[in-house]
């Protein structure tokens, strides 16, 4: 390796190298999916060597992992925004509204929060989680007469389900996309009413 290249590295390493493996592989997911990305090609995109990544991840599940639970953070922090913004009265309709924009502005990583093999591990469970408390607390808002937090639980799930279902099934590509978004939430209000 010339002197220049060792220099580049070691100077590359100064920095918060396991963020910035994170946002490489963010962009990676982002441009081909994640058949795209593995640890060789990250650490090419990086410019380290490919045994530096082994020094942050173990292996693929375990950066995509975090990358998921990266992805559930931020659309915790969505949702939350969405929520204090919301006016009285249409909070669940600001919610779903915030749950699809995050779905449609970042198609590659609100895929990998749900792909299957990120689904239960700790990471990616504790965020989610995080993530449907503000549904659930939006709902006892919404709903104060279901005071029994079961309810409540089972009614988050409904609506997280309702909606994640119509993002997923609703291709941004599409005219229908934003129609068929619409169409599930005034669903949900004929449920709940204007909340």
């Amino acid at each position: 390796m010339a002197w220049s290249d060792a220099a580049a590295r070691r100077k590359y390493h100064v920095g918060n190298l396991r963020a910035q493996l994170l946002e490489e592989a963010r962009a990676l997911v982002e441009a081909g999916g994640l058949a795209q990305l593995n640890l060789r090609s990250l650490a090419a995109r990086a410019g380290i060597a490919p045994g530096s990544v082994y020094h942050h991840y173990e292996n693929k599940a375990e950066l995509l992992a975090e990358l998921a639970a990266t992805g559930f953070q931020e659309l915790e922090q969505t949702l939350e925004q969405a929520l204090a913004e919301a006016p009285q009265g249409v909070r669940i309709r600001t919610l779903a509204r915030a749950y699809f924009g995050f779905s449609r502005a970042q198609p590659a990583l609100f895929g990998l929060m749900f792909d299957a093999g990120v689904l239960g591990h700790s990471k990616v469970d504790e965020a989610r989680q995080k993530a449907f408390e503000v549904l659930e607390r939006a709902i006892g808002v919404a709903l104060p007469d279901r005071d029994e937090p079961e309810a409540r639980t089972k009614i988050a799930l409904a609506v997280w389900a309702c909606g994640h279902g119509a993002a997923t099934l609703a291709s941004p590509e599409t005219e229908r996309h934003d129609a068929l978004l619409e169409d599930v939430i005034q669903g949900l209000e004929l449920l709940f009413g204007r909340r």
